[in-house]
């Protein structure tokens, strides 16, 4: 049965309710339930509600029309998109026995696309929803640690894990995007015989999808119904400076003075984890951290800004720890011990909004009010031992059912805290996001990955997928996370070519849990940790030194550009990195380019992501005529040449009459 119910087109057949409906331009809300209607909580989703379409039903036919995009929906309910020319984008993968009224064919599989296995005892169901396979390159998703920029023929897990970020949002060649709008955990297989998303445990199927005519256009539709970033601030567009870690203020003034005496600029200098008496406590130890309204007076007179590491982990000695139990505001297990393996602590439950509350009066009485503007989020996934997603509970409900949105309400903590004391353009960094992270300042890093060549060239997929997933805000631990020696050649290569990158990923930020470890320098508190070798750009010989140093000194020069940038993410929610088609979708072989990339608008960068490589092949996108920004010489777009890359520089490119000044 077909009908039309305001702007709504439902089909009900047997126990499914199929409802499909405008969201946005050009884009509709799919949903089904095998119950009398389907729920309205919008995850996700929430703008572009009640968008107008067209809906014409003829018998057991029908189709709907928002814009560039149509669905019709077949006698035997399955769906098939179209856009405004009548090509085919995307259909669902129906295999069943003939029906006349269907113009399909014969199929002894029995394979419907959309299956409900039930989980027993529960109202809730082990989802699968299947599309042909098409010929198409595939993009976005969230941050993966893997090289694979386009994910045709990938499996996707959609979970949370340190270094890993599930953003279920894809832009496919074929002119659609699709948005998953389950923030349980699952995957989805982009196969060359079948594409399948999977939902391990949900109430009702949830999509969103739409089309459009380049991926910009997709790119920005999506932007309009999850939302957009708010403004980067102007001290997020130039170089920070961080380490594993500084054990005592003292420690990080020596170097914050440094720089200033050395004349090399830092925007933002870090204070990482355990600077606390215990987890939980969300305060500085007086012993080691004895003067912090000092501190951030005299790094704001030196032009930084501090930030400070918060984990959402509660051990039991905090002095927060019984009444937080009391009150509900840890999270709880299906079975067993909550504890997690970072020393006997609870995470605190973000989706408990009376948890994010106290938490925020922590913050605010222990770091805000002495003029911290900047926190760094850590632990955001959250990274339970082994990510037993199963095992977990959320005041909103199970892990394995809205788990993916912790992230995303860990960061909402601090926006809406932040937003009440009247600040504006607020970041912060986190390690972890979902859809609508970016609404509430997340600034995502790639995590704890290790320091290698092969780690950096999955950072830069790991990048401009992340910005098609949405995040625009993102940046990595320059040199990686682990394992680097600061005496090792083959690592400072390494981390050279890694600060070479960085300098034109959105947030320059220099990071890592160096080798070789220094002793704790106490038996309380922070004290008791160890920390990593020095991390400060003088820590790697006087060559590097002055390799790093021009190259924060030409990320000056580009914050005004990079600015440009991060306004038109707040505004049309354009990812600050792109790949060439994203910005050349008519030039054919810039679909196929995977190790470039633009900055913006106009510049074109090629980094070396090979240890060893003195030179490397670039590939000039037609249609536009590019500078060499360190010779000054123009080349002619649609050609691949072949450029020189000596240790201390990579080639970029302005847009001829662009970036002059560079």
């Amino acid at each position: 049965m077909l009908w039309q119910e305001d702007n709504r087109l439902m089909r009900r057949f047997d126990r499914e309710l199929l409802v499909i409906e405008g969201w946005g331009d050009n884009g509709f809300r799919v949903r089904a339930a095998l119950k009398g209607k389907v729920e309205d909580t919008n995850y996700g989703l929430v703008y572009g509600e009640g968008h107008p379409a067209q809906i014409v039903i003829e018998g057991n036919h029908a189709r709907i029309t928002n814009g560039k995009i149509t669905c019709e929906v077949l006698p035997t309910g399955k769906l098939k998109f179209t856009n405004q020319d009548g090509k085919l984008l995307l259909e669902e993968y129906d295999r069943n026995r003939f029906r006349k009224e269907d113009e399909g064919f014969s199929s002894a599989l029995e394979i419907n696309p959309r299956t409900y296995t039930p989980i027993r005892g529960t109202d809730s169901y082990r989802l699968v929803v299947r599309f042909e396979a098409s010929d198409e390159r595939i993009y976005g998703m969230g941050q993966y640690q893997q090289e694979n920029l386009n994910l045709k023929g990938c499996i996707v897990e959609m979970a949370q894990r340190n270094s890993q970020v599930s953003v279920p949002f894809m832009i496919s060649s074929a002119g659609y995007g699709m948005f998953w709008n389950h923030p349980g955990t699952g995957r989805v297989i982009f196969g060359n015989n079948l594409t399948e998303w999977e939902a391990h445990s949900a109430r009702q199927m949830d999509y969103w999808i739409c089309a459009g005519d380049t991926p910009a256009q997709i790119e920005e539709a999506y932007a309009d119904v999850v939302g957009k970033a708010p403004m980067m601030p102007d001290y997020g567009t130039g170089f920070w400076q961080c380490k594993l870690r500084y054990q005592t203020q003292d420690e990080l003034m020596q170097v914050a003075r440094e720089y200033k005496r050395r004349g090399v600029p830092v925007s933002v200098i870090v204070i990482d984890y355990f600077h606390w008496p215990h987890q939980g406590d969300w305060c500085f130890d007086p012993e080691y951290w004895p003067d912090p309204e000092g501190m951030v007076r005299e790094l704001k007179e030196m032009g930084m800004e501090l930030m400070v590491s918060v984990w959402p982990t509660v051990e039991e000695n905090s002095v927060n720890y019984h009444e937080m139990l009391e009150k509900g505001f840890l999270t709880a297990s299906e079975a067993g011990n909550r504890m997690s393996h970072l020393g006997r602590t609870c995470f605190v439950d973000m989706t408990n909004p009376d948890a994010r509350i106290y938490l925020w009066e922590k913050l605010k009485e222990n770091y805000y009010r002495y003029g911290i503007k900047i926190f760094w989020l850590d632990e955001a996934e959250p990274e339970y031992t082994k990510y037993e997603y199963d095992n977990y509970h959320y005041q909103l409900g199970a892990d394995q059912e809205i788990g993916n949105l912790y992230p995303r309400e860990y960061a909402r903590m601090a926006y809406e805290g932040m937003k009440a004391q009247g600040q504006e353009n607020i970041l912060n960094l986190i390690r972890s996001a979902w859809a609508g992270s970016q609404r509430y300042g997340a600034l995502v890093w790639s995590g704890d990955i290790d320091s290698s060549f092969r780690s950096l060239r999955s950072q830069f997929a790991a990048g401009l997928n992340i910005g098609m997933a949405g995040i625009p805000w993102w940046t990595t631990d320059i040199g990686g996370f682990h394992g680097g020696d600061i005496g090792d050649p083959e690592f400072i290569e390494c981390l050279i070519r890694w600060f070479e990158y960085g300098t034109f990923c959105p947030v320059m930020r220099l990071h890592g849990d160096r080798e070789p470890h220094s002793a704790p320098i106490g038996t309380t508190g922070g004290g008791s940790v160890p920390s990593g070798a020095a991390n400060e750009i003088w820590s790697y010989g006087e060559e590097a030194c002055g390799i790093f140093t021009k190259y924060i000194r030409l990320r000056e020069k580009l914050r005004p550009y990079v600015t440009e940038a991060m306004r038109q993410a707040h505004e049309k929610g354009t990812p600050v990195i792109r790949t060439l088609f994203y910005n050349f979708p008519e030039d054919e072989v810039c679909w196929q380019v995977e190790d470039e990339f633009f900055l913006g608008d106009d510049l074109l960068v090629c980094p070396v992501l090979y240890a060893g490589c003195r030179s490397r092949e670039v590939y000039i996108p037609s249609g536009c005529r590019f500078r060499d920004i360190r010779d000054g010489k123009v080349y002619e777009g649609g050609q691949r040449l072949l450029f020189d890359a000596p240790l201390d520089s990579i080639p970029v490119f302005a847009r001829e009459g662009k970036l002059c000044d560079i």
